[in-house]
């Protein structure tokens, strides 16, 4: 099997941490570097405990620029913070051999020479690519709902959205609302009609439907949950709710992520998995439909895997077939 050497840069977050669980036990991956300047020199188990036994990598702290020229390395992942990752590729130029998977939010909108990277949405862009724009959490549960109808021309009216993520979508610092006696037993709005993750599903559901102008309506919640996503996305629509389906069920066809239920869904049932549920209703006239993925994997680090593996020519969920946490 070819060896894919794997550099990963922030490793000392919640994405990089789930990056790391999935490339340990990935068949065709290893692991070069996990570059880190807060924990530079420890192990990797210091900070992701759960990894004690798995392996003894320590985080490095050399300089940047040695380790993405080293010979033989296949890729990066990019896990840090939000506005990090242009600031990392602007002092450290990255030979042309090196692919890069960024999980920030910098390059989503395929500047720079980047690949927005939804397999669903553009699989084939995906693997001619060598920099990849990993979607949002968010913005992945809630394109998965819709993809479907814009490809249709079907989105004719306003899109409305409730959507609820659990804690670790805020990311490992703390702040006043991720501190567990403020999170736990409470339930909170935030980035009503503004959320960042506008901007990508926009210029997902255009690039299908390039008509496509009406408002997203978004409203998100955060959950006194730790991991998962529930969005519930409604729009009018004139079919029936069998003829939904059918569309649903064609589009998604040869995905093998994202599928349809025909009982309502929960986030257990996709916890620590890659997988997008997807349940539909029609009500007076609206077509409602349910998408639940983990915030972690299928929004961010599964994901980022299931994007290297287009870019190497793998079977697309060679190291992601992961068994969820049902009780």
């Amino acid at each position: 099997m070819n060896t894919i050497n794997i550099g990963i840069i922030g490793g000392a977050g919640y994405t990089g941490g789930e990056l790391l669980r999935i490339l340990l036990n990935h068949p065709n991956a290893h692991i070069a570097f996990v570059h880190s300047k807060s924990q530079a020199g420890k192990p990797l188990y210091s900070t992701h405990t759960d990894l004690l036994g798995d392996t003894e990598l320590k985080f490095s702290g050399e300089d940047t620029r040695e380790l993405v020229n080293q010979a033989g390395l296949s890729v990066i992942f990019l896990c840090s913070g939000h506005g990090e990752s242009a600031k990392f590729l602007a002092e450290n130029p990255i030979p042309d051999t090196l692919k890069v998977v960024d999980l920030s939010t910098d390059f989503r909108d395929e500047s720079n020479g980047f690949v927005y990277g939804l397999p669903e949405l553009q699989r084939e862009r995906i693997q001619t690519a060598t920099k990849i724009a990993n979607p949002g959490c968010f913005a992945t549960s809630i394109q998965l709902a819709l993809l479907p109808l814009a490809q249709a021309g079907l989105l004719t009216e306003v899109v409305q959205v409730s959507a609820i993520t659990g804690s670790t979508g805020a990311g490992q610092a703390l702040s006043p609302t991720t501190h567990f006696t403020w999170r736990n037993n409470n339930v909170s709005i935030y980035k009503a009609f503004t959320h960042q993750h506008l901007k990508e599903i926009r210029q997902s559901l255009t690039q299908l439907q390039p008509g496509f102008d009406q408002s997203i309506h978004f409203v998100p919640y955060r959950g006194d949950f730790t991991r998962g996503i529930m969005a519930n996305v409604y729009t009018p629509y004139a079919g029936s709710l069998e003829e939904a389906r059918q569309l649903y069920a064609t589009y998604y066809a040869g995905h093998p992520f994202t599928h349809l239920s025909d009982a309502p869904v929960d986030v257990k049932q996709v916890v620590n998995t890659n997988k997008c549920l997807l349940h539909l209703e029609k009500h007076d006239g609206q077509l409602l439909i349910t998408s639940i993925i983990d915030n972690l994997t299928k929004g961010a680090s599964g994901h980022a895997v299931q994007n290297m593996n287009l870019l190497f020519g793998l079977p697309e969920d060679a190291g992601l077939r992961l068994k969820s946490v049902a009780f």
